[in-house]
């Protein structure tokens, strides 16, 4: 289990190595680096696949600060200086996409291309649920929101698939076995983050917008209006996917990332 040493934190990470271009995959809150196992076993012939834990998260460090999306798109540039990424395909998903559409402003030197996966520009619009599960989880431990937060990170039709009946299980059990104190970080830096909405038209690097329909943490209009913020940017929905696409339909993600980084060359 490689770590790579950014900003006080060691962040446990995969590498492929080999690849002309570099793609960098950013997870999302309660997830790790295994969000895009599909897409890094898919793409990693063409292209030099890296993917990062997250500092509180998974394999990752525990840091007591660095939690802020500041900080953890600091944390973003960071790998890509350690390992010699840049510019790289920038692959976000949820809290990785704040940090993606962060690091597009900040660095843009940084960025060859922006893939934003079911996330949002806005600040959070449900501080009050996640305050609440976050008070529940810190009583009561991970386990006691696993209900929740299953069915907040995926859709009706993978949750109710027989066929993935013990991928649910698995990802239950990945969700719950975070270190307690780093997601309750993580939490509140979700939580209190800022909007970047109002700068997205900044951004001049190819972007491409995902979303599943069924994602009720940032629904299909929070990519909607993200793609229409920043200038010639392309919106896709996936079909019977939740908050989590990558893994409850990874064949149609895994085809939008490859045509739109083929398609973007053109772009640059």
């Amino acid at each position: 289990m490689p770590f790579v040493r950014v900003r006080g934190a060691n962040l446990n990470y995969v590498d492929t190595q080999a690849g002309d271009e570099t793609i960098l995959f950013s997870h999302g809150f309660l997830m790790s680096q295994a969000l895009f196992a599909p897409q890094i076993e898919a793409l990693k012939p063409r292209y030099r696949c890296v993917a990062y834990d997250h500092r509180g998260q998974a394999g990752s460090e525990v840091t007591k600060t660095g939690y802020d999306l500041d900080s953890l798109t600091e944390d973003a540039e960071a790998v890509i200086g350690a390992l010699d990424l840049g510019p790289c395909h920038f692959v976000g998903l949820s809290m990785g996409g704040f940090v993606g559409m962060r690091l597009a402003l900040k660095r843009p030197d940084l960025i060859r291309s922006l893939i934003l996966l079911d996330t949002s520009a806005d600040p959070e619009t449900n501080k009050m649920k996640y305050s609440a599960l976050g008070l529940v989880a810190r009583v009561f431990g991970l386990r006691s929101v696993a209900g929740p937060a299953m069915n907040t990170l995926f859709g009706t039709s993978y949750l109710s698939d027989p066929a993935q009946a013990s991928a649910r299980t698995a990802w239950r059990t990945h969700v719950t076995d975070h270190d307690k104190a780093g997601i309750l970080r993580a939490l509140k830096a979700l939580i209190d983050r800022d909007g970047v909405a109002e700068n997205l038209v900044q951004i001049d690097t190819p972007t491409l917008v995902l979303t599943g329909e069924e994602d009720v943490a940032t629904p299909p209009e929070k990519g909607r209006k993200i793609a229409a913020a920043i200038p010639g940017a392309i919106f896709k929905l996936i079909d019977k996917a939740g908050h989590s696409a990558t893994i409850e339909q990874p064949q149609a993600v895994t085809s939008a990332i490859a045509e739109f980084l083929e398609t973007s060359k053109n772009l640059r």
